[in-house]
């Protein structure tokens, strides 16, 4: 019987990699007085390497690899994801990321039977708790029994590290819960943990690989605007809902 519901953050609950980690990169960059920017194109590569400092690194390492050297790197690195971190959520004050197609009506359908909810992100517990207040209002943290975010596993995506820790929290097994995912490795670090996963794609994840999700919609769909089944037949009134989670 379905117990939760267990939800990535970037991409997933909102389309905040484009329009709001890649700026905000951009922007902490110039206030440390580097030349560096991070274009789409760039970004979409970049993306392929799970959190903020890891990606930092991936980026000097290719681009830079001479900095890797400089003894105060490390702290470089974590000062520049700090910065981004700040610059993030003044975009999200701002209201400049809305929450996907379908997630506030799934979430409060969810609340409304008492369904369970968690989040497993590699982003950082700072940016899920802007994400939510700022979208969902100031009590939504609550709505969530496990927020797994961060370092909280040494292992990020595409291991199953963070997955496995929620699951533990909820005391729930894989069988008992449902993912939600956008990238490929997001979906294989939920399948890694066992559990079924829809994923609900977007630009930069258009041309990753799927295989293994239960189904690939191009978001949670509302009753006024269908999704669009990618893969996998849900049978579905055109928009998520927990009777069409129940048939998966």
């Amino acid at each position: 019987m379905l117990q939760a519901l267990i939800f990535d953050v970037d991409g997933t609950l909102a389309d905040t990699e484009r329009d709001g980690h890649r700026p905000a990169f951009n922007q902490a960059f110039k206030e440390a007085g580097l030349d560096w920017y991070w274009d789409v194109a760039l970004y979409g590569e970049l993306l392929a390497v799970t959190g903020g400092k890891e990606r930092i690194n991936y980026y000097v390492a290719s681009y830079h690899p001479e900095l890797k050297i400089d003894v105060n790197f490390a702290v470089t690195v974590a000062m520049l994801h700090r910065d981004k971190t700040r610059i993030y959520t003044e975009l999200l004050s701002s209201g400049r990321i809305p929450l996907r197609t379908g997630v506030k009506r799934l979430l409060l359908e969810a609340r409304a039977t008492g369904l369970r909810l968690a989040i497993a992100t590699t982003t950082t517990p700072e940016n899920v708790t802007a994400l939510l207040k700022y979208t969902l209002g100031e009590d939504s943290l609550d709505w969530f029994e496990v927020i797994a975010a961060g370092d909280i596993v040494p292992a990020k995506k595409p291991a199953p590290d963070i997955y496995l820790w929620a699951l533990e929290k909820l005391q729930l097994k894989s069988a008992e819960c449902i993912a939600f995912e956008d990238s490929e490795n997001g979906l294989k670090s939920s399948l890694g943990a066992g559990l079924k996963t829809v994923v609900t794609m977007n630009d930069y994840t258009a041309n990753h690989d799927f295989t293994g999700a239960v189904t690939v919609l191009s978001d949670l769909g509302e009753l006024e605007a269908p999704y669009r089944v990618l893969h996998g037949d849900l049978n579905g009134e055109g928009f998520v809902s927990l009777a069409t989670l129940a048939k998966l």
